[in-house]
């Protein structure tokens, strides 16, 4: 958007800059996806697809000075999502080992998830692990799995309908796409050497300054 990108074009193309990061993180979980039953995850997957395009087209319906409002809570929203994530984990896994793991809200939850992640991905990941923990899944690597796995389903088709519907600004597209994936990499690399407190606290006054801006701009 600071390049006049208008705002859901910019949506589109930020979704587009980084999906390709999706599959590697889900090629990073093949063992465990494979201990799970076939049929859910079929079923999952399906689900998130489903909301994943319902998302994308929601965000197509979107009048774009009603989406200019919306965007600043979004990144407020995504940003208070982050900073607390850990006590979020801990509430759901505490939850789970008690025995009051919300089953029967796994798949509503998740569909209303990916119908979030299909309009707008931040905090995308937090609220799909805090869905899986709540609703029963007591292994890490699991959750990691499925939140890998149903982010690269919905974010694949979501961005397949943002370039069905010309809603992609494909040359800063691409040029984010490899920056992104740099950035990534080199990225993931720096932040094990910084103490974790440092790289949270940056993300959370990078979200806080983001969400500043864009409310000084209504």
């Amino acid at each position: 958007m600071f390049t006049g990108v208008p705002p859901i074009v910019a949506n589109a193309t930020s979704a587009l800059a980084v999906s390709p990061g999706y599959l590697g993180s889900t090629l990073g979980f093949k063992a465990e996806l494979r201990e799970l039953p076939a049929q859910r995850l079929r079923r999952e997957m399906l689900i998130a697809a489903i909301g994943g395009v319902a998302g994308a087209l929601l965000l197509l319906v979107t009048p774009a000075k009603l989406f200019t409002g919306i965007v600043p809570w979004l990144l407020l929203f995504a940003t208070v999502l982050f900073a607390a994530g850990p006590a979020i984990a801990r509430r759901a896994q505490a939850a789970s080992a008690g025995g009051h793991g919300l089953v029967r809200w796994r798949e509503p939850g998740l569909m209303a998830v990916a119908i979030y992640g299909g309009y707008f991905n931040g905090g995308l990941g937090i609220l799909l692990m805090a869905l899986y923990t709540v609703a029963g899944e007591t292994r890490l690597n699991t959750v990691n799995a499925l939140k890998n796995l149903n982010s690269l389903v919905l974010s694949w088709l979501s961005v397949a309908a943002f370039v069905l519907a010309g809603a992609i600004a494909w040359k800063e597209g691409l040029l984010m796409m490899v920056a992104a994936t740099a950035g990534g990499y080199f990225g993931a690399r720096w932040s094990k050497s910084l103490p974790v407190v440092w790289v949270r606290r940056g993300v959370i006054v990078t979200g806080l300054v983001m969400s500043a801006v864009f409310f000084s701009r209504l």
